[in-house]
């Protein structure tokens, strides 16, 4: 009888000293303050999963002026739907036009948070059939190769009939504010090995605290957001 009393007794003091311990502050890493870029939702792709309507609009609020973006599911379904997945999640918001080749192209889609862009950087996209050209204020994901679609899309400055051959679909294109488009900060050019503009792989890993360091004149996307009535 001893002894079946004395177990209960042992648990129930330790669970009190357990108790003081953490209260006097003795579980070290439940002092320790949380990062909140490790709590950030965008680190769960599984939940930015949405169908997109058959046609939407995008709005980025950007620090030279606002851009409209109407997208177009026919044209590529797969990235209608990622675009407005992304855009609803709060992908863009607080993010830099960091690839602003004057005559060519406009490039963002990397997030201010370097944790999230290392989660995003392998959650790859079929590629879309090409079913539209790459004109002039076209919206489109950039890749790397076949099927390597992740988050990054462009929207080109000029004519970029080349492009359809390589397999970019567009998926939208600038409705309002192309003359917005047109004065994104382009005057660090393309990054290594090009120019000496942001490099990518620096800015996917070390996000906002490198591109606001190193460019701060970049062009800033303040929010986007999916406007109502499609």
């Amino acid at each position: 009888m001893q002894r079946t009393r004395t177990a209960p007794l042992l648990a129930t003091a330790a669970a009190v000293c357990a108790g003081f311990l953490l209260a006097c502050g003795g579980g070290s890493d439940a002092d320790e303050p949380v990062d909140p870029r490790r709590t950030d939702p965008l680190l769960r792709p599984a939940n930015y999963e949405e169908t997109a309507p058959g046609e939407y609009r995008v709005r980025l609020a950007t620090s030279v002026g606002d851009v409209v973006i109407r997208v177009h599911r026919d044209w590529a379904p797969l990235g209608a739907d990622r675009f407005y997945s992304l855009v609803r999640g709060g992908f863009y918001d607080d993010t830099r036009i960091y690839r602003v080749v004057p005559g060519f192209m406009a490039q963002f889609g990397l997030n201010g948070n370097p944790y999230v862009n290392q989660v995003w950087k392998s959650e790859y996209l079929v590629d879309d059939p090409v079913v539209e050209t790459n004109a002039r204020g076209r919206v489109a994901f950039a890749k790397a190769g076949v099927h390597t679609r992740t988050t990054e899309v462009f929207i080109s400055y000029k004519d970029n009939a080349a492009l359809d051959g390589e397999g970019f679909a567009p998926f939208g294109e600038v409705v309002e504010g192309m003359e917005v488009v047109d004065a994104f900060h382009g005057d660090y050019g393309d990054g290594p090995p090009r120019g000496d503009g942001p490099y990518q792989a620096m800015a996917s890993a070390r996000g906002n605290e490198y591109l606001d360091a190193d460019y701060p004149e970049l062009t800033r996307i303040v929010s986007a957001e999916v406007l109502p009535g499609g």
